[in-house]
């Protein structure tokens, strides 16, 4: 359509100044502003106002198509646009020739831009570059590269000054690093303003890069006895401090080719880690802590000695002896045990000979039921003394047997108290206690309310294994009121002495009697009864319990 109204205004240009249009002829050509992207077509229209032109056409050291052409226009497809370059239109008019320039300006927007962190992992205090590039951008004076960390304007940097044929489109920049620019995002944004061109604003953004800043001066240091036992489980740690991110740092604990399963915990610059090792091959290893962090990487080994030390053995001729039995007594060192410990029986008389065990003999009775038996080995390893002892109860076994202090023979209740029979035989194996009247069985784990009719002699009968014994134990059951005066006389008995004996015991009766005179009749009438009856009861029970014990 523009081709057409251009054809139409020259037309009328030659019917109203027929004379006059060679001399005042006009080239012109289209797009007055040629902007191409890179490896793109550009099509452009040569023409004149000579009503009768002659040659025309354009120059041009591009590729050219002409796929246009009548006598005042012709257009051409120029194909592959590379480079930039100036283009000629011209046209001839009576003889005389005119010619326009064309400048066409190749762009190239920004599509890749690369921003790099040298090195990634930077020590805290040391420099670090910040680098942005973009590959490929035409025209480069028009380029602006703008470095931002964490959205935040970093640099600014444009090429208007710069050639365009030497120089690359990239900026770069060193940075102090400090801790709270760890995990900082660094990004560069590239912007290609062609407003200038005839164009308009092209803008693209690089990924993000995460700078790690780390600290990680000191080396790691391990806690762990430089002795192991073989097969024992031993808690071993390793620590570093002064690190930065500690929480980030990676530890890996061996012993020898063995490797462990650490804890690990930290606190603010510092962390731990914990591991339990089992060394299973006797002789010098050793332990070592391999920390990392980043790039970073420390190793810190110490030197153990592993040691095989079983405890002695210790042997008893009888487990459980009768009493009165002879036994004999041997402690021995292990036979893995190198060299042979030193020995020490508990009791026995002489230490042995190296490399020899220890004996003991002697009679159990019934005081070494209980009894623990000790044998204890020592050993020197690596210039430390150590000691295993082995210790082993001795369970002697005898009749049951009744001791006074276990098993009164008078017990005392008070009535209307809850009451127990106090009895616990001697023996081993521990004997089965029962305790009977008129052929009834007394609960012993059962507390009585304490009444006049519990006032009886009781068969108690200790049984185990080896044999039984029999013992009586009266109980008496005595009235709140005589317990009372009971232990008023007893009082004032100590504290007068017996040269006042007398005296003491007529108050005591004078007290008794005026008490009973207060009673009601009836009471005490019933109360005398009742005192009888107890009394012949009492009598019956214990003649009937001598018979059975």
């Amino acid at each position: 359509m523009e081709m057409l109204l251009f054809g139409v205004w020259a037309l009328l240009a030659l019917i109203h100044y027929p004379g006059a249009a060679e001399e005042r002829f006009e080239v012109s050509v289209w797009p007055d502003q040629a902007l191409v992207k890179y490896g793109q077509s550009l099509m452009v229209n040569c023409s004149t106002s000579c009503p009768d032109p002659g040659p025309g056409g354009i120059e041009t050291l591009l590729k050219k198509t002409q796929v246009g052409n009548r006598p005042q226009w012709k257009e051409f497809l120029l194909e592959d646009v590379t480079q930039n370059s100036i283009l000629q239109c011209f046209f001839s008019c009576a003889g005389i020739q005119k010619d326009i320039n064309l400048g066409i300006t190749v762009y190239q927007p920004p599509e890749q831009v690369i921003v790099e962190l040298q090195p990634a992992w930077v020590a805290v205090d040391e420099a670090f570059t910040v680098t942005c590039h973009v590959p490929s951008v035409t025209p480069l004076e028009n380029l602006t590269l703008i470095l931002l960390q964490n959205n935040q304007e970093l640099h600014r940097k444009n090429f208007r000054s710069l050639a365009m044929a030497s120089q690359r489109a990239e900026v770069t920049i060193n940075v102090k690093a400090q801790r709270e620019d760890d995990r900082s995002n660094f990004s560069c944004h590239a912007e290609l303003d062609l407003n200038s061109h005839g164009g308009g604003l092209f803008h693209s953004n690089s990924a993000l890069q995460v700078l790690r800043i780390f600290e990680f001066s000191q080396s790691p240091k391990i806690w762990v006895s430089s002795l192991l036992e073989v097969g024992m489980a031993e808690t071993v740690s390793c620590k570093v401090a002064r690190v930065f991110p500690a929480e980030e740092v990676m530890i890996h604990m061996f012993l020898g080719d063995q490797e462990l399963s650490p804890f690990l915990f930290w606190e603010g610059d510092t962390i731990w880690a914990n591991a339990t090792v089992r060394a299973m091959e006797i002789g010098d290893q050793e332990l070592s802590c391999l920390t990392s962090l980043g790039p970073m990487e420390q190793r810190t080994s110490q030197p153990v000695h592993v040691y095989n030390f079983p405890p002695p053995i210790l042997e008893i001729e009888e487990m459980n002896p009768l009493a009165g039995t002879e036994i004999n007594v041997t402690c021995s060192g292990h036979i893995l045990t190198s060299p042979s410990p030193t020995l020490r029986l508990q009791g026995a008389p002489d230490l042995p000979a190296p490399g020899e065990p220890a004996w003991l003999s002697l009679t159990a009775s019934e005081e070494d039921d209980g009894r623990n038996l000790s044998c204890e080995a020592s050993l020197e390893v690596q210039g430390q003394q150590l000691s295993k002892t082995t210790v082993i109860q001795l369970h002697v076994l005898y009749k049951p047997r009744f001791e006074e202090s276990g098993c009164p023979g008078n017990q005392t209740w008070l009535e209307g108290m809850e009451q127990m029979l106090a009895c616990v035989p001697k023996g081993n194996p521990t004997p089965v206690l029962m305790c009977t009247w008129n052929g009834t069985v007394f609960d012993l784990e059962v507390p009585q309310k304490a009444t006049q009719n519990h006032s009886r002699t009781y068969c108690c009968t200790a049984t185990n294994q080896l044999g039984s014994v029999s013992k009586d134990v009266v109980i008496l059951v005595e009235g709140l009121d005589e317990g009372v005066g009971s232990t008023i006389l007893v009082i004032i008995i100590v504290a007068l002495g017996a040269g006042v004996m007398v005296i003491t015991i007529a108050l005591y009766l004078n007290y008794r009697s005026c008490k009973k005179e207060r009673r009601k009749l009836p009471y005490r009438q019933k109360e005398k009864n009742k005192e009888e009856e107890s009394q012949f009861a009492v009598q019956q029970a214990g003649k009937h319990n001598k018979h059975n014990c």
